[in-house]
């Protein structure tokens, strides 16, 4: 009975869900009528078809970001502030649906689309405090010869593209400091997850923005779409959340263009247990930071460098918790661990485990594809990785524990540093001095020092190295959005 309820709550809230594009304040079909399908990650089966945005389309979206710029810039930074407040409102009573909705187009446990749901509101009303917090500064010059003032602008229309592995925060991170500093906004969810950002748009549409100042554009042709809005002059700023290489692709044509740039990239990040931590802490905070989101998150613990003297004895507990992680559909009762987003993830996370056990690692627990249908890929630790392993160097985006042995504190440092990224770093040890000093020397955006989650949206949220440029959320995050001006004053 209880699986049955969940079929018909599915198929309501799939039925209201908007499908057409959110192009200038209306709901529209897309050029031509073209569709394209969102699958379920558990089944493989098609939940509905959206609207599939075509270039002429986003370069529409645009125009009417382009006319209502200089009015939305004009309005009250209370009145934007009080607009992205009463979104927050809708999204915390409509917390259930956005949670379901994301398990159905993305896959992840129920509990981990709940807690989506509370993050991601939560820029919202962060960035509605920070709407009336824009300041500059009023000063006389050293030389006596005049007064220098300094204001804060809208940088103007902004293209804004997010990934699928959070449907609704990544999106929202953007949205509202975007709107808080006075900006329009495009955005270009992914394919595989435009649901949760339609119906975010509906719920715009329902406080009353007004028409031109956000549109949802999704699209089966990204590049197609994208490309033409980057390379016209009216767009100011991209904010891209996704891989490194297409961080780098988007970096160089928007450079051209020279286009404010904000890339939320890749991550590898390593997580560090030294000889004097408190091994089950850092288990549990282990759990938390590999397997939140099924592991796919860019600040995911991906490497495990673990001293060798505790490294049995970590190893095992961990294996033990992570045994108990139950795999299957997100909607389902009891589920801890729902599919990944589609095969070709499986296939890679897959592959990374089969060569870091070629490469001479021991699997401990997981690391073979459950029958049946869905994207499935179990809970699976890696003791005693190689350096050779692929896994060491390359984001798994699953639920993979890679573990990997250090004897002094300075190889640690050296392993958790041997990587192009630098988005995350998790670091466990008892000694607040060691803590300061391993945190200050790993080349990482944001450190963790004995906790497993360190995302929150009073904190910068970035990288630095191939993780990418910016931060989003805190009080840095609004800062993306504006233009520095200095106004020389007799």
């Amino acid at each position: 009975m209880e699986r049955m309820m969940w079929v018909m709550d599915t198929e309501e809230l799939i039925r209201t869900v908007p499908t057409e594009l959110f192009l200038g304040g209306e709901w529209v079909a897309a050029e031509n009528g073209a569709t394209f399908p969102v699958h379920d990650p558990a089944t493989g089966d098609t939940l509905t078809d959206v609207a599939d945005a075509s270039p002429a389309d986003a370069v529409r979206a645009l125009d009417a970001a382009v006319a209502v710029q200089h009015e939305w810039a004009a309005t009250p930074p209370r009145e934007r502030g009080e607009l992205l407040r009463s979104v927050f409102a809708r999204i915390t009573e409509r917390a259930e649906d956005f949670a379901l909705l994301m398990t159905l187009e993305m896959g992840k446990a129920l509990p981990e689309s709940r807690a989506e749901a509370k993050y991601g509101a939560e820029f919202f009303r962060w960035f509605a405090e920070e709407a009336v917090r824009i300041a500059g500064r009023y000063t006389h010059a050293p030389a006596g010869n005049g007064r220098i003032l300094v204001t804060k602008q809208p940088v103007g229309p902004c293209l804004a593209i997010t990934p699928w592995n959070f449907p609704l925060a990544m999106g929202t991170r953007k949205i509202g400091p975007a709107l808080a500093a006075g900006c329009t906004i495009l955005m270009k969810p992914a394919s595989e997850t435009p649901l949760t950002m339609l119906l975010l748009a509906q719920l715009f549409a329902e406080a009353g923005l007004p028409k031109g100042v956000l549109s949802v554009l999704p699209t089966s042709r990204a590049g197609a779409v994208t490309g033409p809005l980057i390379d016209d002059p009216r767009l100011r700023k991209l904010t891209f959340t996704g891989s490194t290489g297409v961080g780098r692709a988007l970096s160089e044509r928007a450079g051209k263009a020279m286009l404010r740039t904000s890339m939320e990239l890749g991550g590898n990040a390593p997580f560090l247990v030294f000889d004097d931590a408190d091994l089950d802490a850092a288990v549990e905070g282990a759990l938390a930071a590999k397997l939140r989101n099924g592991g796919e998150a860019c600040t995911a613990a991906n490497r495990f460098h673990v001293a060798n003297s505790v490294r049995e004895e970590f190893v095992k507990k961990l294996t033990e918790r992570m045994a108990q992680y139950r795999l299957g559909r997100g909607t389902d009762p009891g589920t801890t661990l729902g599919p990944l987003i589609n095969a070709g993830q499986r296939e890679t996370v897959g592959a990374l485990v089969q060569d870091a056990v070629g490469a001479g690692a021991s699997l401990r627990l997981g690391g073979s594809v459950p029958d049946g249908p869905g994207w499935y890929y179990p809970a699976t630790v890696l003791d005693g990785v190689t350096a050779e392993a692929r896994i060491l160097r390359e984001e798994v985006f699953g639920p993979v524990a890679a573990v990997a042995g250090f004897d002094t504190e300075q190889e640690a440092i050296d392993a958790a540093n041997a990587t192009e990224y630098g988005l995350a770093a998790y670091i466990y040890t008892q000694s607040l001095d060691r803590a300061l000093r391993v945190a200050e020397a790993v080349e990482s955006g944001m450190v963790g020092v004995n906790r497993g989650v360190i995302s929150d949206v009073a904190a910068p949220f970035g990288g630095v190295k191939a993780s990418g440029l910016g931060r989003e959320g805190g009080s840095e995050g609004i800062e993306e959005y504006l233009e520095t001006k200095y106004i020389a004053l007799q």
